[in-house]
């Protein structure tokens, strides 16, 4: 196990870089998250990873700095989350900061609207991969509620156009009344 100074310092580092280079918005920085926590540093377990970004999505806020605070209470509790908030806060900050200094400059530059609507597409593509990978694991689990209510969300939204704040709410109600009857099963036994 590693040290908690140690735990701190690296999730701190993560996710300043992941925050630093990662355009798009918090769906584009789910997939790194897993990557990085569950793929390459093993703190987290594929179950858990998604778990952890379905609360950071049903939470209020920013969904990169919910992600981060739930992946910092997981790992390091409090000061976890703290740390994991100022490594994902302090990038766009600092870009936003600037930006702003030069705004007038950037507003009209043809070649940054340019750099703008090719990282749309990568974004896209990013955003696609996240959705299948996420996707993936609801279907490896085969559990029929799951891929249920995965269908069901999909076609809610995309095509009866249902907002995704009623989705949300009738999947926390599904997961309560699940918890519920699973535990109610367990103190029968």
């Amino acid at each position: 196990m590693e040290s908690k100074k140690h735990v701190l310092w690296k999730l701190f580092v993560s996710t300043l870089y992941l925050s630093a280079f990662t355009f798009g918005g918090g769906y584009v920085i789910v997939t790194l998250l897993k990557k990085k926590f569950v793929d390459e540093l093993h703190w987290l377990e594929d179950d858990e990873m998604l778990d952890l970004i379905a609360i950071a999505q049903s939470s209020p806020g920013v969904i990169a700095v919910n992600g981060a605070i739930v992946i910092g209470l997981k790992l390091a509790g409090f000061a976890g989350a703290l740390v994991a908030i100022l490594g994902t806060v302090i990038p766009p900050f600092t870009i936003m900061s600037v930006i702003s200094l030069f705004y007038q400059a950037f507003k009209d530059n043809w070649v940054i609207s340019e750099l703008l609507n090719g990282m749309q597409a990568g974004v896209g593509a990013v955003i696609a991969s996240v959705v299948f990978e996420m996707a993936g694991g609801v279907l490896t689990e085969k559990d029929p509620l799951s891929v249920i209510v995965l269908v069901a969300s999909f076609v809610a939204a995309c095509f009866f156009g249902i907002n995704v704040i009623y989705i949300i709410l009738v999947c926390i109600a599904v997961g309560l009344a699940r918890a519920f009857l699973q535990n109610r099963k367990k103190t029968k036994e």
